[in-house]
């Protein structure tokens, strides 16, 4: 299965001429390529698969979709290769 998973971008930079992002899958951090997203940017939130940024999303939107994927046991497991990490309790 191929998932796009929502997440935001936390830096931008570059790598060998290419404009790369550090995005943040709700705890988990890893590069993407910005290449078909050119109006992303930090702060941004982006659909990834397979590296790619593919598309920008509003942050309610990645949110729910986040909380889905979570409840889906090990399906993101696979594409970021450990499973999402539980937001932490609001506080009490």
């Amino acid at each position: 299965m191929c998932l796009g998973i929502p997440g935001r971008v936390t830096e931008v930079h570059y790598d060998a001429g290419l404009r790369m992002a550090t995005v943040d899958f709700g705890g988990i951090r890893r590069e993407v390529c910005l290449s078909c997203t050119p109006e992303a940017d930090v702060g941004s939130y982006v659909i990834v698969h397979v590296g790619f940024a593919i598309t920008l999303v509003d942050e309610a939107e990645a949110e729910r979709t986040l909380e889905v994927l979570r409840a889906m046991a090990g399906a993101v497991e696979g594409e970021l290769g450990e499973p999402l990490p539980r937001p932490p309790a609001p506080p009490s």
